[in-house]
């Protein structure tokens, strides 16, 4: 049987603040550099509340008189044994904070956590302690140091990168639903699917969203757009998002890249706030579509309609199209199209 760790770890509060520590003197540490909470290994016969006491004490010199435990973390590595950490809070102790020997205690505001040097799956569980999250079972898979897969009992959580103003990867992974309550840059895919029209322009194919979306419900929106994956890169996301959402079958080369765009949104759904920063490159697709061969994936997509740009840019300006479209990237595609046109 493979070897598993077993460990605690607490985060102590105070003052809108924890009790993090920086791990700067133990040797051969695998958290070196890192800000943590206190805690260690469970001792053989020790349970974790056990250990939990035990490791606290002995870290900062003080004794816990209440604690709750708010969830099991479980670490898979490609470099380390599995760990199963059992994970807690506590808001009432006693005693003075001694020296640590593994590093330096301090007491940290809960807004700056994320400006240290922390395991990126660590933001994660941080969000669930903020919200107030029952007792939750979080699965993280790291390749190296980095966030490589998560889970949140049982059911996966989509990971994003943050992208520069150029589209590309910084190397910090993000949960999406953290993306999109700090407004962290991210990469999506737009790929618009159009068709000449007999006015000398062309048709843009509307997605309407699905009602059960958790941003936008119902509003029509591009033809085809997805977030990229960390891991991947615009063009791949593309393609699979079209043949996801629409059922089009495309090749890399035949998505035309128009142009780099950037958007900035703050709004709200389902009484939560929803900040959207997003560097997205556009495509067109135009070999020709039918849209009885489409085949829409229910959970995004509730219908299309083909509609002539012009008169999509009137019904937005009106307010007569129920929509989460952006003019100017509608403009965009019209300047390109006019390009075509000369050459």
């Amino acid at each position: 049987m493979a070897h598993k760790d077993l460990t605690t770890l607490c985060y102590m509060e105070q003052n809108d603040s924890y009790l993090m520590l920086h791990r700067i003197k133990k040797k051969n540490d695998i958290n070196q550099d890192k800000w943590l909470g206190v805690g260690g290994h469970l001792e053989e016969g020790e349970s974790p509340e056990e250990c939990l006491l035990r490791e606290v004490r002995e870290e900062t010199g003080l004794h816990l008189l209440s604690y709750r435990q708010r969830g099991i973390v479980t670490f898979v590595s490609d470099q380390y044994p599995d760990e199963y950490m059992f994970l807690y809070t506590s808001d009432e102790f006693e005693g003075t904070i001694k020296e640590c020997g593994e590093g330096r205690l301090e007491w940290v505001p809960k807004e700056k956590i994320s400006q240290l040097p922390l395991w990126e799956g660590d933001l994660i569980f941080f969000e669930l302690l903020k919200d107030e999250l029952p007792f939750f079972s979080l699965k993280l898979q790291y390749q190296g140091e980095s966030l490589a897969a998560a889970s949140l009992n049982g059911v996966p959580l989509e990971l994003l990168e943050e992208r520069d103003l150029e589209g590309n990867g910084t190397g910090k992974i993000r949960a999406r639903f953290m993306v999109h309550r700090e407004g962290t840059l991210h990469g999506t895919s737009h790929v618009w699917v159009i068709r000449p029209n007999e006015k000398g322009r062309f048709d843009l194919l509307l997605q309407k969203r699905s009602s059960d979306k958790d941003s936008y419900p119902g509003c029509y929106d591009v033809s085809s757009a997805g977030h990229i994956p960390a891991g991947c890169d615009y063009l791949e996301s593309a393609v699979r998002e079209l043949k996801e959402e629409l059922g089009i079958k495309a090749e890399p080369d035949e998505l035309i890249y128009v142009g780099l765009r950037e958007e900035l949104d703050k709004t709200e759904f389902h009484e939560k706030p929803f900040f959207n920063h997003e560097i997205s490159k556009v495509y067109a697709y135009h070999k020709p579509v039918q849209e009885h061969d489409l085949v829409l994936q229910a959970s995004e997509v509730e219908s299309v309609l083909w509609l002539d740009y012009e008169e999509c840019l009137s019904q937005m300006r009106k307010g007569t199209l129920i929509h989460c479209l952006n003019e100017k990237e509608i403009l965009m595609l019209a300047d390109w199209w006019k390009m075509q046109e000369i050459y």
